[in-house]
């Protein structure tokens, strides 16, 4: 199995089981990094709070009363046991991931283990800075991030460009300069940050060249 496999895999539970369900409880798709994995945040409900959190490769239910777990297996079998309707409605967005209620969905252990430690250093290194927004684990695109002052801040466990983990900063307008070695602004891979206080400084160094180096 590759790294590559276990995401995408996990994009989609992301996606057309936990996203989908909180769209259905409250109108809204967004996700957060928790211990271990990734959650909706907490949602009321006649019969008392609930979420639905992965962690490592189980789907967890968690309510008032319980937590009950099941492996990461098909989404068709996720929803059911999460007692939600598969799938983000296109209305919505128009899914990155392919709905297919049956097909296997094997994630590696160890590859869950990377990507939550990813999201969890993402989340403190941006709650660690003052002038950072709330940052929330987006199911369309599988990263977690926030927008500053037009700029957008944030890390993924990889996509279609990048194999591995990276952090980014995004000007919603381009800058110029050596620190802007990507398309959409800047990028710092997996392999060269390994602490929260790596994270920061990256996060800061952006910041201050983006108010350096203003769009024309």
């Amino acid at each position: 199995m590759t790294f590559a496999a276990s995401r995408s895999a996990l994009h989609a539970v992301a996606e057309h089981v936990l996203g989908a369900g909180r769209y259905q409880a409250d109108g809204h798709i967004g996700l957060e990094a928790c211990p271990g994995g990734f959650t909706t945040p907490v949602v009321e409900a006649p019969s008392g709070w609930r979420r639905l959190a992965v962690i490592g490769t189980s789907l967890h239910v968690l309510t008032a009363h319980d937590d009950r777990a099941m492996p990461v297996t098909t989404i068709g079998e996720l929803a059911d046991f999460a007692g939600i309707t598969p799938g983000m409605p296109a209305s919505v967005y128009a899914p990155t991931t392919t709905l297919d209620l049956d097909a296997p969905l094997a994630v590696d252990p160890d590859d869950a283990v990377v990507v939550a430690r990813w999201f969890s250093l993402t989340s403190n290194a941006l709650a660690s800075l003052e002038w950072a927004g709330d940052a929330t684990l987006w199911p369309e695109h599988f990263d977690l991030g926030c927008s500053v002052d037009q700029v957008n801040y944030g890390g993924s466990p990889g996509d279609d460009g990048h194999a591995e983990p990276y952090l980014y900063v995004g000007p919603w307008t381009p800058r110029t300069g050596d620190f802007w070695n990507e398309s959409f602004g800047a990028s710092i891979g997996y392999e060269v940050v390994h602490t929260v206080a790596d994270a920061v400084a990256f996060f800061t160094e952006g910041r201050a060249l983006s108010v350096e180096d203003p769009p024309a």
